[in-house]
């Protein structure tokens, strides 16, 4: 069998969602961490030859590459999730999953950049991208609030999907930069179902709610 090898980063929260959908789907793996703080290692010749972009998550299987979280959520769902629960085939409703995807890497990016200042200095503007991101949570929140009225309890049908993981993260680690989750009841309740999950893996920073 091909080895699967991730190149990962603890305390990243884009690694995280990989380390997530690898733990619920109980895949074996080989991870290889980088040096992000302080070494930069992602920057190196060698991760560049990887991913051009220097960013992480990057996957490798046999001479496959693929880097960007949520292209890897895609492609682990589909390829080792035999019971396609976490990528359904419904066109609906991979459209929907989809939606939550293309949120997750646009508005939602917001609050990974606010994380990154709070905790390592990063440039930013620290009103508007709180701002911004309280905005992303209320929207989600929202959502996840019509949804419970609805009898659903995860953001695209009645069982989590990869949605589900690239959407965790943000929201779980809004701590670091003063969020205060009880402003967001629904997205409390929906984060103490996701710890539910056969296989859930946590991360340093992560809330353990019941």
């Amino acid at each position: 069998m091909t080895e699967l090898t991730l190149y990962d980063y603890e305390l990243d929260e884009h690694c995280y969602k990989v380390r997530l959908l690898l733990g619920v789907l109980a895949h074996p793996h080989n991870k290889v961490p980088v040096d992000v703080h302080p070494g930069r290692e992602h920057r190196s010749t060698r991760y560049l030859r990887l991913n051009p972009l220097g960013t992480l998550p990057i996957l490798t299987e046999g001479d496959a590459v693929l880097y960007g979280a949520e292209a890897i959520l895609a492609y682990l769902a589909r390829k080792y999730d035999a019971a396609r629960a976490w990528l359904p085939d419904e066109p609906m409703t991979i459209g929907q999953v989809m939606q939550w995807l293309v949120f997750a890497v646009s508005d939602l990016r917001v609050a990974s950049v606010a994380r990154s200042h709070s905790l390592m200095g990063r440039e930013a503007d620290e009103a508007f991208i709180e701002r911004a991101a309280r905005h992303a949570f209320r929207h989600m929140d929202d959502h996840m609030t019509k949804c419970e009225f609805d009898g659903a309890l995860w953001f695209v049908g009645r069982a989590p999907t990869i949605a589900d993981i690239a959407l965790f993260p943000a929201f779980a680690l809004s701590r670091d930069f003063g969020v205060d989750h009880d402003e967001y009841p629904a997205l409390r309740r929906w984060m103490a179902r996701m710890r539910k999950i056969p296989g859930f893996v946590t991360m340093p920073g992560i809330p353990a709610y019941h």
